[in-house]
Parts: structure tokens; sequence; C-alpha cells
């Protein structure tokens, strides 16, 4: 079980800050939260450190690369057993359409978040990775026509302290 970290006033208004622009300058940084800059330095060093921060990364536009379609796609397997459930998984990791997926409760198996750049993208994808040899006894997809909020990590709550 993973120990839940202690967050003060101070890095719980740093991470706010750095959720929405992780390229601030620790000075800046520094006279947002009322901090000396080594003392932002040394914290945001301890939260990358316990791996509160996990990742510094970019956001980059799916429809200027290529990935402008977004499906949701909820997957029933033939069969629900631990041992089929654990090979799909393995297997669509190996898809890097697939940006997003998860195991899931209720009817369906799992929910799949796929990016393609068009319908022929999508229908070679489904044929190469949700076939019968795959497991799969169906999947339903439903197709995103606006994004409304977009994995916005900065809207997650932090816990008080």
């Amino acid at each position: 079980m993973r120990k839940i970290i202690d967050l003060d006033s101070f890095d719980r208004r740093l991470l706010e800050l750095v959720r929405q622009n992780n390229l601030e300058p620790a000075r800046i940084l520094a006279d947002k939260v009322g901090l000396s800059l080594s003392a932002v330095l040394r914290r945001l060093r301890r939260l990358r450190d316990e791996k509160v921060i996990v990742a510094d990364i970019a956001v980059v536009n799916p429809a200027l690369t290529g990935s402008a379609l977004t499906m949701h796609v909820l997957v029933q397997m033939q069969q629900a057993g631990p041992q089929t459930m654990d090979n799909f998984a393995r297997e669509i990791v190996r898809h890097p359409e697939i940006t997003g997926a998860w195991d899931v409760t209720g009817d369906d198996d799992f929910l799949l978040k796929v990016q393609v750049g068009s319908m022929e993208d999508y229908d070679v994808f489904t044929r190469r990775a949700l076939g019968e040899d795959k497991g799969v006894h169906s999947f339903k997809t439903l197709i995103t026509i606006r994004n409304i909020i977009e994995n916005d990590v900065a809207r997650r709550p932090l816990r008080d302290g």
C-alpha cells in the first residue's frame, strides 16, 4: 500500500501552479507562493523524489499531429477470466493508437481511448487489435464530437493536510 504524502499549503499551491505550467521559472513560483527560491527548489525536488510529481511532459494537440479522431471503445471479452484479461491488457499496450486503457466494472471489461487520423485508420486498428483472436467478444465505439474537458490533471483535487 502506498503511503500518503503530507502536503502543506505551500506544497499544494506549488502543485497547483506546476500542474498548469511546469515551465514556470522557480523564481516566479517563489513569488506566487511566498517562499524563497531555494525553498521552492527544495520542495519541488522532494515532490519529485517522493513521486508526488511523476512526470514533466508536453501535452500535444492531436489535431496537429495526425490523431484528430478520438474514440472511446467499450470492450467485452469472450471470457472474463484473469488469464484472458491479463493477456489482453498486455497486448493493448503494444498499440500506439491506444492512449488510455482501463479495466472496468459492469457489462464491459475494458474501456479504451483510441486516437487515430481517420476512420480508415480506425478500421485497420480494430482489425489488428480487437479481433476474436485477441479474445474479444464484441466492442462498442463512441466517437468524440468535441472535447469538453481533455485529461485536465490540473482539475484533480489535492488532499487537504
